[in-house]
């Protein structure tokens, strides 16, 4: 198994030392604040205890760079990050954008083992990651699953950064126990009954789509994808349309506009009425527009909300269609002879 132990551990230091402490203290900063948005929604439900559904919550929806501020509040500015809960009890994490630290003031309060998916190991996609919490905690289990595209396992994004001079800790510092994949997570997480699969993204330098299901229940996560990619096409059209297949829950990136174009064609990212067209010849049940323009405003990212709801109206698939909100969640119910009940909230 192509498994690689990032960093040694501290299993017999009993104090940890001055910067991982000063790293704490800056994870603690509003930490009431945090903790409360990580363990409800907006309608204040609490959402740690589960019955038995997989869970899908949005922990960070914008693309490139975090755009915090009041034309960006409603829908959110941080990067990507999406939570998925089993109805087994495993969870996946979907990325380790600015998310990811609000994600784990929730996780902090459990001991199981953490299991990461990365679509890739650009800075937006990782560059939360030394303010996730878990990494401080002594002998705590994280398992992140990579590519080896170009030669290199893409943990280095995440533990680079933490290099004792772009960040106050350097990586060695870490108590946790990291531990970097580079199999497919199909296998790995196939021996404990997690039903993973992933696909080739459209995008410089490369990375993964995946699609994960249980009991009848299904979600794809294609973030930084082009659907028509000027070169280079790694997955085609018709490959996409059969990934994504009478899913119930389509996550994919929508971060550019017909204006964008041409200008930036080949920069990785699909266009809102392509992925609206991908949405109905996979015959999805629902889609969720996700990796937000940094530049996009809540009252731009509303108009392309209502541009949906008029274009979708009437057609069977996809039955509903939202622009990702920070905090929203999704409940997926699977129902005998019927098709799986999708609640968002």
């Amino acid at each position: 198994m192509n498994r690689i132990l990032e960093k040694p551990l501290l299993k017999d230091t009993l104090t940890p030392s001055v910067g991982v402490i000063s790293a704490q203290a800056m994870l603690h900063h509003d930490a009431n604040v945090l903790a409360q948005a990580a363990n409800t929604n907006h309608t204040g439900e609490n959402i740690l205890n589960r019955d038995g559904k997989l869970i899908i919550t949005f922990y960070g929806v914008r693309g490139s760079i975090p755009s915090p501020g009041p034309a960006t509040a409603r829908y959110g500015g941080n990067t990507s990050c999406v939570y998925i809960e089993l109805a087994s009890g495993n969870s996946l994490i979907l990325d380790a954008g600015t998310g990811i630290r609000a994600l784990g003031k929730r996780l902090a309060q459990t001991h199981e083992t953490i299991n990461i998916l990365l679509s890739h190991g650009h800075w937006d996609h990782v560059q939360g990651y030394p303010f996730f919490e878990p990494i401080y905690q002594p002998e705590r289990h994280i398992r992140v699953f990579t590519s080896t595209q170009g030669g290199h396992g893409q943990l280095c994004s995440l533990f680079n950064q933490i290099d004792g001079a772009n960040f106050p800790v350097s990586a060695e510092q870490l108590p946790s126990r990291s531990e970097c994949i580079t199999e497919d997570p199909a296998i790995v997480l196939g021996e404990e009954s997690i039903i993973v699969r992933r696909a080739h993204i459209n995008h410089p330098g490369g990375g993964y789509a995946y699609r994960i299901e249980e009991d009848g229940s299904s979600c794809v996560y294609i973030t930084d994808n082009e659907l028509d990619p000027p070169h280079n096409v790694t997955t085609s059209y018709e490959q996409w349309v059969e990934f994504c297949r009478g899913v119930d829950v389509l996550i994919h990136d929508a971060q550019y506009l017909e204006s964008d174009m041409p200008t930036k064609h080949g920069w990785g990212h699909s266009l809102v009425t392509q992925v609206r067209q991908l949405a109905i010849d996979a015959e999805a049940s629902s889609l969720v527009m996700f990796h937000h323009d940094p530049d996009r405003s809540d009252a731009e990212i509303d108009f392309i909300q209502r541009e949906n709801d008029s274009f979708f109206r009437g057609r069977r698939a996809p039955s509903l269609s939202v622009c990702a909100t920070e905090g929203m969640r999704i409940q997926l119910t699977p129902q005998s002879g019927k098709a799986t009940r999708i609640d968002i909230s």
